[in-house]
């Protein structure tokens, strides 16, 4: 098939790109060619910036375009305008943050989303983020789908993540944790340690993703495992039990007492927009949305989403990270002089 990917050489989108290229896809990337320019060589290349030009993209037609980058409805409009109806099926890539506050465990995809109270804006921020990817969901069902200016003669299908691990994630917030907990000792476990957690590999999405552009299945879809319940603490411990020495020892503290010493939190840190690291990464505290962590996979599941063992995504990352470590942002995870600080003032 021909497929069109917006974006495909950082993290989540070359992981795509990887496996249409198993696939035997023939891949269209549309860039700035500002991040790993010399990533695929061999495929077709073309230029732009989606939020002024997108000119690169007035001629060819593929059987789907995969778009992971967009932030702003407009930008989805924009690229509907664009490419009418040589896009193919359109797959968006989402967010879990498009909920609004879960008060239960087991949301499905039909749960209520975020309304922003000013829907016009474009700042992305971390209390826009979320409503800003729900609007962008609205805007592809129009422009993508029957009656819209992207309409192929297939609805568009939207992917959404929680959060998203594997090799290459220049984040740097789960790999944090597995590298944290390969060093071994005494290490601060912020709680509660029953708050829900969930993510997916990005080999998973990948597949997935591939599998929705192929037509093999189509709607709204979490990528998110465990299944729940499944906690904090049991993403601890696994870790442990797959990287950490045997002298590895979890000091939990309550996340009353980390907050009241201002350690910034993971949901002050949606990294990848601007936006500084967090010194616990993935760790949500008290979050009032703490069940967008804990949603049901079911739909996706059944749809042909494999998700594999927490363990073998921990072990796969530190085995990468002992031969290549990825660069990650400045900023993110406990510096060992203040997690040795935090450990004696709160243990």
């Amino acid at each position: 098939m021909r497929i069109l990917v917006i974006g495909g050489t950082q993290f989540v989108g070359r992981h795509i790109v990887d496996a249409l290229l198993t696939d035997g896809d023939e891949v269209t990337l549309f860039h700035r060619g500002r991040t790993n320019p010399d990533l695929f060589p061999d495929l077709e290349h073309r230029f732009g910036d989606r939020d002024f030009d997108l000119s690169a993209l007035a001629q060819g037609e593929w059987d789907a375009t995969i778009d992971p980058s967009a932030y702003v409805p407009r930008q989805v409009r924009a690229l509907a305008d664009t490419l009418g109806s040589r896009s193919g099926r359109y797959v968006y890539i989402s967010s879990t943050s498009v909920y609004a506050n879960l008060l239960v465990p087991g949301g499905t995809e039909d749960a209520p989303l975020v309304v922003l109270e000013d829907p016009t804006t474009e700042e992305v921020t971390g209390e826009t983020y979320g409503g800003l990817k729900a609007l962008c969901e609205a805007a592809a069902i129009t422009a993508f789908g029957s009656g819209g200016a992207g309409w192929s003669g297939h609805d568009p299908s939207i992917v959404r993540p929680t959060y998203v691990a594997g090799l290459g994630d220049h984040t740097g917030r789960f790999t944090w944790w597995v590298e944290r907990i390969a060093k071994g000792g005494r290490m601060l476990a912020p709680g509660p340690r029953d708050n829900p957690f969930q993510v997916i590999d990005v080999r998973d999405l990948a597949r997935f993703v591939a599998t929705l552009a192929h037509g093999e299945a189509s709607g709204t879809f979490h990528l998110a495992g465990p299944i729940p319940p499944f906690t904090f603490e049991d993403f601890l411990t696994v870790a442990v039990a797959e990287v950490g020495p045997p002298e590895t020892e979890l000091a939990w503290v309550d996340a009353e007492a980390l907050l009241g010493v201002r350690v910034a939190r993971g949901a002050e840190a949606l990294l990848g927009i601007g936006i500084t690291g967090a010194e616990l990464p993935l760790w949500e505290a008290l979050d009032e949305n703490r069940y967008a962590n804990a949603l049901d996979p079911t739909r996706a599941i059944s749809a042909g989403l494999r998700i594999r063992p927490l363990g073998e995504t921990i072990h796969s990352i530190h085995t990468h990270e002992s031969i290549a470590p990825t660069p990650v942002r400045r900023g993110v995870g406990l510096t060992p002089t203040r997690e040795h600080e935090l450990l004696a003032a709160l243990t």
